[in-house]
């Protein structure tokens, strides 16, 4: 039997399901950070989430897209995409708030592009995007982490590190809120997958070792947000550690499906983000533009793809050319 599939055709011993499971395994140590901070209400929303996708995946793959069954792969990505729309809420957010989520994540951003490898946009951050315009009151109220597993859903909220660099800019004020030690270990507020950047850094140290993700797109990020922050005089550190940059620019932004496929369109499409990013944080109305600048990042890969296509094996360069 001829299987027929579109590009790029790649020869490798990994699947896509593994691929999957090694960004899954990444993302424990934020997830275990999460629950350790935010206790019993982030461990809800991750369940719901969770399920919520797999359950979306299994019954529009079933009856509405007529499939005998939800592939292995599928499903695998439909737990990740539920363990990131987590990463990307706060914690104790209304359980069908996070239905929503998770229906617009798997059948809007996903399944009604065709599955698995279609979808034009990074289905999580699309669904982070949707819930914040929707329910901006819901989305924008962030406990105050405690210590252990015991509930944070005390009526305590408080504002995160980025909340606190637009009040304050860059004022000696802002190291009374909270300070680098602080955000680097995870005890301020945010969502889920924000406030632990040790956490987040120990998931990317992993992704590289396995050969799972490359540096370009990370690294292109964080050196184009730092850039341009010294340059317009922000706090450099704070911005880094703050909001969802790491978890965006690790786990998001380097979506296979929705990133550059060469090396040079993967800093290209980095340094986009990081740029816009950086706009929207100094000058925009949201103290966070990461979510945005990776759907404009994932809108504009056809082009650099298009842009940095490579030289196919045996065709002349021009200059080669008599």
């Amino acid at each position: 039997m001829i299987i027929f599939s579109p590009s790029p055709h790649i020869h490798t011993r990994r699947t896509a399901a593994g691929a999957m499971m090694h960004v899954i395994i990444a993302l424990l140590p934020a997830a275990f950070a999460a629950a350790w901070f935010f206790g019993l209400p982030a461990i809800g929303v991750m369940l719901v989430s969770v399920t919520a996708c797999v359950a979306f995946e299994y019954l529009i793959a079933r009856f509405v897209l007529g499939r005998r069954r939800a592939e292995r792969p599928s499903l695998i990505a439909a737990a990740l995409t539920g363990l990131l729309l987590t990463l990307n809420v706060p914690a104790g957010l209304p359980w069908w708030t996070v239905l929503v989520g998770a229906l617009f994540a798997i059948g809007v951003a996903k399944m009604a592009f065709g599955g698995l490898g279609c979808n034009i946009f990074n289905p999580a951050i699309a669904a982070r995007v949707f819930l914040l315009i929707s329910f901006p009151a819901l989305m924008t109220v962030w406990p105050v982490p405690g210590s252990g597993f015991e509930a944070v859903a005390d009526g305590l909220t408080g504002a995160t590190p980025l909340e606190a660099l637009k009040k304050f800019g860059a004022a000696d004020d802002f190291s009374m809120f909270c300070t680098p030690g602080e955000m680097f270990m995870g005890s301020i507020g945010g969502s889920l997958g924000e406030v632990s950047a040790l956490a987040l850094l120990i998931g990317f140290v992993y992704l590289l070792a396995v050969r799972v993700i490359s540096w370009h797109i990370p690294v292109a990020i964080i050196a184009t947000v730092a850039a341009l922050d010294l340059l317009v005089g922000a706090r450099v550190v704070p911005n880094l550690l703050g909001g969802g940059l790491l978890l965006g620019a690790i786990f998001m932004a380097t979506d296979y499906v929705t990133s550059p496929m060469t090396r040079r369109g993967m800093l290209i499409y980095g340094v986009l983000i990081g740029v816009v990013t950086v706009v929207i944080r100094q000058w925009g109305a949201y103290p966070e533009g990461m979510s945005f600048a990776i759907l404009l990042g994932n809108g504009l890969t056809p082009l650099i793809n298009r842009w940095c296509r490579p030289v196919r094996f045996g065709k002349l360069q021009k200059e080669d050319a008599v």
